[in-house]
């Protein structure tokens, strides 16, 4: 009673290993996962062949075939002769069935034996020309295909492999487009394995153009040109904070760089404001530079790393979007507000005696306002119509006008803006934003007189 796993290798059976060519010459009968490999063919004219293509047929998703082929395989290695099942490549390279299988196997209590194989990857080595203990990544296509955001470091190449359709292409090139640039060179390795070798220089965006696909069908994606992953970034900040880097950066605490990450921060909300995509983008970095200095300083003194950093803001999302994550029906956005306020109040145990419940006091003025007025309004403590709001306004201005005392002024002033900014929320405008545009337009138009003044100037100084 027992089972044994054997690898057919990436191609034809010339890339047999020895131990397995002697177990199935030894061997009666076979079970394959499929009998579409080139392998089969060089099989023993002598084994009984069996496989579970029909299962393929039955099913629409490939985890409910692999979950009948273990189930099987489990079945037929419980008898006194066991099992002898057959995959393609290694075993123990993207073979859902073998872990499937070994699971089960275990809670019955019954032998796994492995017989390894090559893997679609020593055969792909010789096109690559690199060594993978380089730091070459190795990914599913499946999986790959599952994922909005591919998990992989641009800094390093990578190897996809079954790719076996073309819709699966256009998935896998769907997920890549989210990281690497629509021009970004890759090449698909067929045939692997089999004298037929052949591989195909073409740019990611055309990847699903391509006609054929089969089960040897490998797509090999090369690092980007510049360096661009997160964790190079994160290298080159500890370096500046090392032994012999630079002397400002080893110098800086959380509390000597709280003014530079807030400016970065306005710095970012400047270039939205502009809609200067180009300026984005580098401001955004400078964030991120802030944000790795602290994670770096944190790692320094013991007291936490990126990745946990990383961590939590990733289960605090999931956790906070149930009804993305967990199938949870909402009617709309501000039901999703809702959620997101009863689940943070779990989290935290919230007091009802909190000042503006818990909010940072640090946030602009007119931000806070906004988010306080937002949080009142979502649990019922504030509801208030535009009219209103406008009445209110025309009243603290006529107070403002009867107020004497410099310290009574501060205070209608304050309520007046606080009316503003909440007459601003009802009408769908941030207030913030509001200022700051109305700011810079007033910055531009004294920039303009001045250059008329400047001009008639001239004109004055040329006519005498």
């Amino acid at each position: 009673m027992s089972i044994t796993i054997v690898g057919l290798g990436p191609g034809d059976g010339s890339l047999l290993t020895r131990e397995a060519i002697e177990l199935l010459q030894e061997t009666e009968e076979i079970y394959l996962r499929t009998r579409h490999h080139p392998t089969v063919a060089s099989l023993p004219s002598h084994l009984r062949v069996h496989s579970f293509d029909n299962l393929y047929e039955s099913e629409e998703e490939f985890e409910a075939v692999y979950e009948k082929i273990a189930t099987e395989v489990l079945q037929l290695g419980q008898r006194p002769e066991g099992v002898l099942y057959a995959v393609p490549g290694h075993p123990l390279v993207g073979e859902d069935t073998v872990r499937r299988i070994r699971e089960l196997a275990q809670q019955a209590g019954v032998e796994v034996r492995i017989v390894s194989g090559l893997s679609f990857l020593e055969v792909a080595l010789p096109f690559l020309d690199m060594d993978p203990l380089d730091g070459l990544q190795i990914v599913d296509a499946t999986i790959l295909a599952e994922h909005l955001h591919p998990s992989l470091d641009p800094d390093l190449p990578a190897l996809v492999g079954q790719l076996y359709s073309r819709p699966l292409a256009s998935e896998v090139k769907l997920t890549l487009l989210n990281l690497y640039p629509a021009e970004h060179g890759v090449t698909l390795l067929r045939a692997l394995g089999t004298p037929q070798a052949a591989t195909e220089k073409l740019p990611l965006y055309e990847l699903d153009r391509v006609e054929s696909f089969d089960h040897l069908t490998t797509l090999f994606v090369p690092p980007l040109d510049k360096a661009s992953s997160v964790s190079t970034f994160h290298d080159i900040v500890a370096r500046l904070r090392a032994p012999g880097g630079c002397p400002w950066d080893r110098e800086q605490t959380h509390l000597t760089l709280r003014p530079h990450l807030l400016e970065e921060a306005y710095e970012v909300l400047r270039a939205i404001d502009e809609e200067d995509d180009e300026a984005l983008r580098e401001e955004l970095g400078d964030l991120l530079l802030q944000i790795v200095l602290h994670a770096q300083i944190a790692a320094e003194e013991s007291s936490f790393t990126l990745a946990e950093v990383v961590q939590t803001i990733i289960e605090k999302i999931i956790r906070r979007h149930p009804h993305v994550f967990a199938g949870l029906e909402v009617a709309d956005a501000n039901e999703v507000l809702r959620n997101w306020q009863a689940i943070k109040r779990e989290e935290k145990e919230e007091k009802e005696d909190q000042p503006l419940w818990d909010m940072p006091l640090s946030l602009p003025a007119l931000t806070l306002a906004r988010r306080a007025q937002e949080r009142a309004e979502r649990e019922g403590l504030l509801s208030t119509a535009r009219e209103s709001l406008l009445t209110e306004a025309q009243s603290k201005l006529h107070h403002l006008r009867e107020t004497a005392s410099e310290e009574e002024s501060a205070q209608v002033m304050g309520e007046l803006l606080f009316a503003l900014a909440d007459l601003a929320r009802h009408l769908g405008v941030d207030a913030e934003s509001a200022l700051r545009t109305a700011t810079m337009r007033f910055g531009e138009q004294i920039a303009s007189d001045r250059s008329v003044d400047r001009g008639m100037g001239d004109h004055r100084c040329s006519s005498e």
